[in-house]
């Protein structure tokens, strides 16, 4: 199960549209999860990995239901759907013709998805340290408190009000990058999109 999309998603939910500062970016955060219901963007992903010249990339579509509810479309190359539902997180690989799915609350337990409940100031899971402006874009760090993180740190680029990218920067040295356009805050959004059925006849994976 990729987690990390999941973690993504619960940071970006916090960050779309937001003049943030060093001097109350927190709080900038915490306002705007407040008015947050809903949200759906599309995205171009990229994989960096260590003592690698060749950048993976993907790209896809995203949609969120606060409180917990999530699908994350992944359409080029690989067909894949990951749908939260807020009890169970599943991930259906349609060429592999396989689902994978676990309990939510195990899978985001003490991780930034928990962002998304839009409980407790961010500064209880983040320490926020501004990194200024390169090439126009102005750079937010989030360092997070966890020693168990499965990421290092997470840089968020912002020109003006709207957040252009999303870097994370894992233990093993991998960068993953995500460039986000067409961005719709509280659209109106089926509850449909965050109900997953498996398939018949096909393999599941997962814990109770």
């Amino acid at each position: 199960m990729n987690i990390r999309v999941i973690m993504l998603l619960a940071l970006l939910a916090a960050a779309i549209n937001q003049p943030l500062r060093a001097a109350d970016g927190t709080v900038q955060f915490q306002n705007f999860l407040n008015g947050l219901e809903t949200l759906q963007a599309e995205f171009r992903q990229t994989i960096q990995r260590p003592d690698e010249d060749v950048v993976y990339a993907t790209n896809g579509i995203f949609y969120l239901k606060r409180p917990g509810q999530l699908r994350w479309e992944y359409e080029d190359p690989a067909t894949q759907v990951i749908v939260a539902d807020g009890k169970r997180i599943w991930l259906h690989d349609i060429e592999l013709e396989q689902v994978s799915h676990r309990s939510q609350k195990a899978a985001l337990e003490g991780t930034p998805a928990q962002l998304l409940s839009g409980t407790g100031p961010i500064d209880e899971s983040f320490e926020l340290h501004d990194k200024g402006e390169t090439d126009g874009i102005t750079w937010l760090e989030l360092l997070p408190k966890e020693k168990d993180s499965q990421f290092a740190k997470v840089r968020l680029g912002f020109t003006g009000r709207e957040l252009q990218r999303m870097e994370m920067f894992d233990s093993f040295g991998q960068i993953t990058r995500f460039f986000f356009y067409n961005i719709v805050r509280n659209p109106a959004l089926s509850s449909e999109l965050f109900v997953f059925v498996p398939p018949p006849q096909i393999d599941l994976i997962g814990d109770l």
